[in-house]
């Protein structure tokens, strides 16, 4: 897999080194400071007189890839990065002797240095440190793309992330931002009173959402397992046990298509909430993207691709005026099942036989609606044949205490008032089952130990599921999930095409 012609020369050249009695591979380094500190610890240096302008007796080990190697008669300058910033090193052969000569000759971009030194500033006026030991830490045998941005299969940025990252700081800034906001989550619910919890990925039945599941098999227990689609069940199970605040932040995984906005594994944080209903949770919502926004400071009016979203305030409308207030649809059509399957039909939009009134109506939600959802909007009022785990609203039973929010075009959470009434969820389950037979793949399996565990009591509860990527792809501006997560699900490399034989050089 290294045949490429410019590999084998920097293998030679790592070869090279061994003849010379040094490793190429050494495992000695030392770090007394990363490079921001180092920048920030000697500014002071720039604003002093020019023949002040250095401080040797302030010695360190610093450390990071070499981006940038212009190489002279007898000294040279790199540009090394690491996990903070790009810092410029000065070595000659006064210092260096040599080892000079050496690095002069099989130095490259890519390769990793450990350089201890002093501080100065050059004539141009950059912060540097001047070398007086230098140990080559780790040879780079690939080469990195002379012009990362300029290759043609922008899916190697996907496949191979670990060269994304080496280039392109920008990304790399998406995934820390991504860390923090996952920390900021957790904090904000250790903050309410809420236990993090964990619960199993491996299930004996899938449940906790209509999707259609990863099937493996448990050589021990020699039975089928199912990837987890969602912690609901669990989480619920332990509110019954007598926790009164849980969440998790968990891995899912959906056996279903991929877009710009589906990854088949995918991050969430689930939190369940005793003694409350749906429409605390709407107000927690409110209070938990101020606290993101705040804390990430950014500004409550966020761009996102070529949106502006207003965080300023939240509208909340019923799922059925959405329909005809967003997606100007009639309301003797909305309110017709025939009329609505019709309509629907007539805008070229492909059903499954015998939907019943709930699905129908979202499907014109999701043709007609969801993409006009900018603004932060919470959708009220679910269908209750689309929500088989909500509780049933007192008024009218053929509705949820279900919400939605949209932001951008896109679902972003889910919540609802828990369904307590075991005899209520027993019924359900039933009928997904029947939808099952049918062919429905994303309908719910019965789950007859969750029905038991309802049957000793649930306190009244309110559960809320939030998308992480999603809610990253937002906060970091990022139109595909693929850009915020590090290692999305790809196609398989095509035949005869080898992502190793992609190598830019100069």
């Amino acid at each position: 897999m290294f045949e490429n012609t410019y590999i084998q020369q920097r293998i030679q050249k790592a070869n090279s080194l061994r003849e010379l009695g040094l490793n190429p591979y050494r495992n000695d380094s030392k770090v007394d400071l990363n490079n921001k500190e180092f920048l920030n610890k000697f500014s002071f240096l720039k604003d002093l007189e020019s023949n002040e302008k250095k401080k040797e007796d302030s010695r360190v080990w610093v450390k990071g890839r070499v981006k940038f190697l212009r190489l002279m008669g007898k000294a040279s300058f790199i540009k090394i990065e690491d996990s903070t910033t790009i810092l410029q090193v000065y070595f000659s052969q006064n210092e260096l002797g040599d080892l000079f000569k050496v690095l002069k000759k099989n130095l490259e971009v890519g390769d990793i240095v450990n350089v201890y030194g002093f501080p100065f500033v050059t004539k141009t006026g950059e912060l540097s440190l001047h070398a007086i030991e230098f140990k080559l830490l780790t040879k780079s045998i690939v080469p990195l793309p002379e012009k990362f941005h300029g290759l043609s299969d922008i899916e190697l940025r996907y496949r191979q992330r670990y060269l994304d990252l080496i280039v392109n700081q920008d990304v790399k800034e998406t995934f820390i931002i991504r860390s923090k906001i996952i920390s900021l989550m957790r904090k904000f619910f250790e903050s309410k009173g809420f236990l993090e919890v964990e619960t199993p990925m491996l299930h004996p039945i899938p449940g906790g959402a209509n999707a259609r599941p990863f099937v493996t098999h448990h050589n021990a227990l020699n039975v089928e397992r199912y990837l987890r689609i969602a912690p609901e069940l669990y989480l619920k199970r332990l509110i019954v046990g007598g926790f009164e605040a849980v969440f998790e932040i968990n891995r899912n995984f959906r056996n279903e298509g991929i877009d710009h906005s589906h990854n088949p594994e995918f991050s969430m944080i689930e939190f369940y909430w005793a003694y409350h209903t749906y429409e605390d949770l709407i107000e927690l919502s409110k209070e938990l993207f101020c606290f993101l926004l705040d804390s990430l400071g950014l500004s409550k009016n966020l761009l996102f691709g070529d949106m502006n979203i207003d965080f300023t305030s939240f509208t909340t409308i019923s799922y059925k005026d959405s329909l005809t207030k967003i997606g100007n649809i009639a309301e003797t059509i909305v309110n017709d099942k025939d009329k609505l399957e019709k309509f629907l039909l007539e805008n070229n939009i492909k059903l499954d036989k015998d939907l019943s009134y709930g699905k129908l109506l979202n499907e014109a939600f999701d043709n007609f609606v969801e993409s006009k959802l900018i603004n932060p909007t919470f959708i009220i009022q679910y269908p209750i044949d689309i929500s088989p785990l909500a509780r049933r609203n007192d008024a009218d039973l053929m509705i949820a205490d279900r919400f939605e929010l949209f932001v951008g075009g896109r679902e972003i959470a889910n919540g609802f008032s828990e369904l307590n009434d075991p005899l209520d969820q027993l019924d359900r389950f039933l009928a997904q089952v029947a939808e099952k037979e049918k062919g429905d793949e994303e309908a719910q399996y019965m789950d007859e130990d969750y029905v038991w565990a309802l049957g000793h009591g649930m306190p009244p509860t309110a559960g809320q599921g939030i998308g992480i990527d999603r809610l990253v792809m937002l906060l970091t501006n990022n139109k595909s999930i693929k850009d915020v997560i590090l290692f999305p699900a790809m196609k398989p490399v095509i035949e005869n095409y080898n992502i190793h034989d992609i190598v830019e050089t100069k």
